[in-house]
């Protein structure tokens, strides 16, 4: 039992982080990152696994003190698998990505546009202590096509001239994670639900700004 939701988790996070790269207008580069995974299921101990995915992110090479510029996180489409390791995936829900309001600007706005076939609820936005989260309940049936809805960040540079203005992944650890979802997993006649947190340690660097006069 214990090392029954390993491939699962693995398949579903993999897609999920890839799809909400953080990216603005202007394509970049994808950015290596290792994220760090610990799975809780309902028996036995907790499972870690490590994720690879690389993270497109862009910004404005330069902006002058004072003004507004926008970051932007376009996904693309994602299959969720309908199995793993033997066992049936349902569904996935409560997808959660966060990302700190880069230091040196002011957050004007978070709006989200687009997105289809993602189930049940409503994608949402919240901002607490300085974190952006963005919540998609779910639920993400098996064996759909999902295209996550964009991301827009609205902000002022509020630092001063010759200022670099760099965004990076919110989480630390386990306890502080940066990405967060749930697998529903089919066990005999039932659904369980297996939650995952994950970080990234040290934090990269997904995009640099310079603040001119």
């Amino acid at each position: 039992m214990p090392h029954l939701f390993r491939i699962p988790l693995a398949s579903c996070a993999l897609g999920v982080v890839a799809a909400l790269s953080i990216s603005a207008p202007a394509s970049a580069d994808p950015v290596p990152v290792t994220w760090d995974c610990q799975a809780q299921p309902p028996i036995g101990g907790a499972q870690q696994l490590n994720l690879d995915t690389p993270i497109t992110g862009s910004a404005p090479a330069s902006v002058p003190a004072g003004s507004d510029f926008e970051i932007a996180a376009e996904s693309s489409p994602l299959t969720i698998p309908t199995s793993a390791g033997g066992n049936t995936i349902r569904y996935l829900k409560n997808l959660q990505v966060r990302t700190p309001v880069p230091a040196g600007t002011a957050l004007r706005g978070v709006t989200l546009t687009g997105g289809s076939n993602l189930g049940t609820g409503t994608p949402t936005t919240s901002v607490s202590n300085g974190v952006v989260t963005v919540t998609v309940p779910g639920q993400l049936a098996a064996g759909s096509t999902i295209q996550l809805p964009t991301i827009h960040l609205a902000v002022t540079a509020t630092a001063a001239a010759g200022t670099t203005i760099t965004s990076t992944l919110a989480g630390t650890s386990y306890a502080d994670p940066g990405l967060t979802f749930t697998a529903n997993v089919k066990i005999l006649f039932s659904g369980v639900d297996v939650p995952a947190r994950c970080f990234t340690a040290p934090s990269p660097v997904l995009t640099t700004t310079t603040v001119t006069g």
